[in-house]
């Protein structure tokens, strides 16, 4: 399967990272769509002559590494559960070909419905006091917890391609061979059959992968890689709000 999804992706029109960089979306939609791994190499190849796929250092696979925070109650995550308009999540995500180029991130979604991403480089995990993510967390959060009493509660691996239509008028992140590993509870879980692909686009514009999605019968649904890692390798945490999308996640990747 990997093997015919990167021979399409050789045959793309390759972009730089720092290309992608000048991709700016004024009007910009996001949503994410849940797809078995099998159903890729046909999207791609519906997608090939109208994108260009990201390649850094030789290779259109990106390999991340995140470790996300919370305090003992686990109050970011239940803000999510709850269904709370303002919350945010913190996390420290390394970029592996990309030197281990660390940040610490904070994402953010406000009582409007919007969601902002702010971040500072660090050195590590290990280092977060020392290189001001404390006074960063204080000065960008919405929720008031500080880091010193947040504690990593889980990782996560996936592999990322990258793509931008020739109008550059979207972008297309496609994540695939996910896994997690509790830190608190020391359970890990593959998702190797998942695939999670985030368009991000200008609403004003034509969307070649939205069509190619809708024939697909893919249709939009979110997705918390922080939430749904959480509950599915945590049973002591509060879940309900999430099994709907539990279930459809575990019918996916039982698709062969």
């Amino acid at each position: 399967m990997r093997s015919d999804i990167s021979d399409i992706l050789m045959r793309m029109q390759d972009i730089s990272l720092e290309q992608m960089g000048q991709v700016s979306l004024m009007n910009r939609i996001d949503a994410k769509y849940l797809m078995c791994e099998g159903q890729l190499p046909e999207m791609l190849g519906n997608l090939q002559d109208d994108y260009m796929v990201q390649v850094l250092n030789g290779s259109s696979w990106q390999s991340y590494h995140t470790s996300y925070l919370d305090d003992s109650e686990h109050t970011m995550y239940l803000a999510h559960h709850n269904g709370r308009l303002v919350r945010q999540k913190v996390r420290v995500r390394t970029y592996l070909d990309s030197d281990n180029l660390t940040f610490f991130e904070v994402k953010l979604k406000n009582n409007h419905g919007k969601t902002k991403k702010k971040r500072m480089k660090v050195n590590g995990m290990a280092s977060l006091l020392e290189d001001g993510a404390d006074e960063f967390l204080s000065k960008t959060a919405l929720l008031e917890i500080p880091l010193t009493d947040m504690i990593p509660v889980l990782e996560n691996r996936f592999e990322r391609i990258t793509l931008v239509n020739k109008a550059k008028t979207e972008r297309l992140t496609i994540d695939t061979a996910l896994s997690f590993h509790n830190l608190e509870t020391g359970a890990s879980r593959a998702m190797e059959n998942l695939v999670i692909v985030e368009l991000k686009r200008d609403g004003m514009a034509d969307s070649k992968a939205l069509d190619v999605l809708r024939e697909l019968r893919v249709h939009p649904s979110g997705f918390s890689k922080y939430c749904i890692g959480s509950a599915m390798t945590n049973p002591e945490l509060k879940h309900g709000r999430f099994n709907v999308r539990i279930r459809k996640v575990n019918k996916i990747m039982d698709t062969i």
